[in-house]
């Protein structure tokens, strides 16, 4: 599947991402944790999960024709 890209989403086939909170999420995550996530993590034990990816963005209307990413509120039309 190809990658579908935008000037502040891109979408690889699971969802939409915000270029800017990836890159953010991505520098932050690389300095704070030394192991990957599974390792730092129990099976639920949580009573907040963390997203694999918290970038990812949503809907903004129910036409689908904006997206809206909801850690920096930055929206685009698309097609």
């Amino acid at each position: 599947m190809p990658r579908i890209e935008y000037n502040d989403f891109y979408n690889d086939g699971f969802g939409f991402v915000c270029k800017h909170c990836e890159r953010e999420f991505k520098e932050k995550e690389s300095v704070d944790h030394q192991h990957a996530r599974f390792m730092r993590e129990g099976e639920a034990e949580n009573k907040q999960p963390e997203l694999s990816n918290r970038a990812l963005a949503k809907w903004l209307d129910k036409a689908q024709t904006t997206l809206i990413c909801p850690n920096c509120g930055i929206t685009e039309k698309v097609d």
